[in-house]
């Protein structure tokens, strides 16, 4: 078996990193979200104190525990988030406490606010952060500082980490087909992906500018590394594995650079580490034992040679034919999708049972392999090692199967294949998020321009409108294109959802709007600029505009050297709005946004200390502190303060 400890423990510290971004960057924005001036306060939401614990399965989050400490609901939120970071950090820095044990109450923490967090913390990269985050629990050694060598087993769960992934890459591909999205059928999705994705990065501009050959390849490209390419990662063959990690990597970073997306792209290159073994982090030779039955060894390189020469001849080969890609005479590539939507579900229809026979036959062979070489181990070692075999195998084929009814989500005949049992063990797992189906950008938004709400605050209903300033989402034509990640903005996160929508869609938009009124400091914190820095507007509405990116082509009437984008206003978006408007008061009641605050918990050690934790920091500028407790953690591990 490929050697996997080096790997296990790069994984372990990155899951860390992960972590510290996630909770790091969610502190900052908690009184601003879900304080009690929040916008959408969790007070609104979260159960009593629970009396038993089938009470506490109904909304199981920390939240609910944390009053007998004496702690309110913010104080709880940010004494969990605030114990995330700690942990997280710990974790990071010191190998003695990258055990299983941390990394369940990195899970538990992590898991306790997602369930209070509502519109802005249900994400398709919590959701991702959970899963892989339960699965490391099951990766990381028990006893941190006497394990250090791997144990079988854990070849089995880097198996689900890897089935994980290609449960990821594979459905992010299919749906953007299966959504029969003009765009992308038509290989122009990124004619509008780089302008119209929730906070482009200064990157997106210049490659927005390229021509759309180009554009129409690199979609093609797409494709390729998200549907065929992940089937490589359970080939036997090492080369291929490396190859397709190598394929994924890069795409992640390709959209790193253009695109903020927080910690998923991260997170998702955090998953690849699945495919490598220690032998290609060191840079050494993998070691292979001789095979004694003569021309055995020989047949298996050639075997190994051929098959990977064949994979790759073939890739190539259905790239060019399916996409339809020539040269043209001035060296530009035409591309052009040859199959139809009909050839795609003959495709789905085989490729989606044939995957989870791969995944039955792949995680056979490698619980196979542990128990074979658990076996060879002496004395105890071998009973220990076997009992965790048993343990974690059957942990594993668990989760395989509950895996299966998320996997199957693009594909309805298998899905309905799928044993009622499994079904309704999937049904209970869901309130823990251990399994769930993915795919980002099924449909291309901002097709003829990107929708952005812009809100304005005016102390006359005729005149003197003035427009508040997001930290990062678009505003201001002529600001600069922000970098934002690991840091999540929420809020200017599902500004941009609400944007697509209506504000009866998003009736957190008057809660906002409310907020802006009476100037609640919470709120405008998670806004750069205030127009209205000495009191608050009598008024506030907003408008729907499209914004579009300026041209570096001279010929073009887009074409800017101050600014970056070009609007045009598209219709009113949300009414005026007055804070003693009496159908808008008693829609705050009726919200409890407007409440009679409860009488506080008496004071004692471990709130006086989170308050004062968040009197210290406030609630400083995300990214800002998001990079700053990472480059701690990375001064104090070059430093070697609490090695190993």
């Amino acid at each position: 078996m490929a050697e996997l400890r080096r790997t296990r423990d790069l994984f372990l510290r990155s899951m860390a990193v992960i972590y510290m971004f996630a909770f790091s960057s969610l502190y900052v924005q908690i009184p601003g979200l879900y304080g009690d001036n929040g916008i959408l306060p969790v007070r609104n939401i979260l159960q009593k104190e629970p009396n038993s614990f089938d009470d506490f399965q109904k909304q199981p989050t920390l939240i609910r525990l944390l009053p007998k400490l004496g702690l309110d609901i913010q104080s709880s939120m940010d004494f969990i988030a605030l114990l995330g970071i700690c942990l997280s950090f710990s974790v990071f820095v010191s190998g003695y406490m990258r055990g299983m044990l941390s990394f369940t109450c990195l899970w538990a923490l992590y898991f306790s606010l997602f369930q209070v967090g509502q519109t802005f913390l249900w994400f398709q990269w919590d959701i991702l952060l959970l899963e892989a985050g339960f699965l490391t629990i099951l990766l990381a050694p028990a006893i941190p500082w006497k394990n250090e060598t791997l144990s079988p087993h854990d070849h089995v769960i880097f198996w689900l980490l890897k089935w994980l992934l290609f449960r990821l890459m594979f459905a992010s591909g299919v749906v953007k087909l299966t959504s029969e999205c003009p765009t992308w059928w038509g290989l122009t999705a990124l004619n509008w992906h780089y302008e119209s994705q929730c906070i482009p990065t200064p990157l997106a501009w210049y490659f927005h500018q390229l021509p759309e050959w180009w554009n129409k390849l690199c979609v093609s490209v797409v494709f390729v590394i998200l549907i065929p390419v992940p089937w490589f990662f359970f080939f036997p063959v090492r080369g291929l594995r490396i190859f397709a990690f190598w394929c994924e990597v890069f795409f992640q970073i390709l959209i790193i650079i253009t695109g903020n997306y927080n910690f998923f792209n991260m997170l998702t290159i955090v998953l690849c580490m699945s495919l490598l073994d220690d032998q290609y982090l060191t840079g050494r030779k993998p070691k292979y034992v001789p095979i004694k039955i003569p021309l055995v060894g020989l047949v298996w390189k050639v075997a190994k040679i051929v098959t990977a020469a064949g994979s790759l001849s073939a890739l190539l080969y259905y790239s060019i034919t399916l996409f339809n890609l020539k040269i043209r005479p001035d060296w530009t590539v035409d591309s052009k999708i040859e199959f139809t939507l009909s050839d795609l579900n003959e495709f789905l229809k085989k490729s989606v049972p044939l995957s989870i026979a791969v995944g039955i036959m792949s995680l056979g062979f490698e619980t196979l392999k542990a128990v074979l070489s658990s076996l060879k181990r002496p004395g105890l070692k071998k009973i220990v090692s076997l009992v965790g075999c048993v343990v974690f195998g059957i942990a594993a084929v668990g989760m395989f199967a509950v895996s299966l009814v998320p996997h199957t989500v693009i594909e309805k005949e298998t899905r309905g294949k799928i044993p009622p049992g499994i079904k309704a063990i999937h049904s209970k797992a869901m309130v823990y998020r251990l399994s769930s189906s993915y795919g980002l950008f099924r449909r291309m938004t901002g097709v003829g321009g990107r929708p952005e709400v812009i809100i304005e605050g005016s102390n006359s209903m005729d005149y003197g409108w003035k427009e508040y300033e997001f930290y990062y989402k678009p505003g201001n034509v002529s600001r600069r294109l922000p970098i934002v990640a690991p840091h999540q903005p929420r809020l200017d996160w599902q500004m941009w959802f609400a944007a697509l929508g209506t504000y009866q869609q998003n009736p957190w938009l008057v809660n906002l709007a409310y907020r802006l009124l009476t100037g609640q400091p919470e709120v405008l914190e998670l806004i750069q600029y205030n127009p209205f820095p000495d009191h608050p507007p009598k008024y506030i509405r907003a408008n729907l505009f499209h914004y579009h990116y300026t041209s570096w082509d001279k010929k073009k009437k887009r074409y800017s050297t101050k600014n970056w984008w070009w609007r045009q206003k598209k219709n009113d978006y949300l009414p005026i709005l007055s804070s003693d408007e009496d159908s808008l008061v008693q829609y705050m009641r009726q919200q409890n946004i407007i409440y009679k605050p409860e009488k506080k918990p008496p004071a004692n050690m471990f709130r006086t200390f989170v308050e004062y934790i968040r009197n210290m920091i406030g609630q400083m500028e995300g990214f800002t502190f998001v990079v700053s407790i990472f480059t701690a953690a990375v001064a104090v591990t070059f430093l070697g303060i609490f090695s190993p």
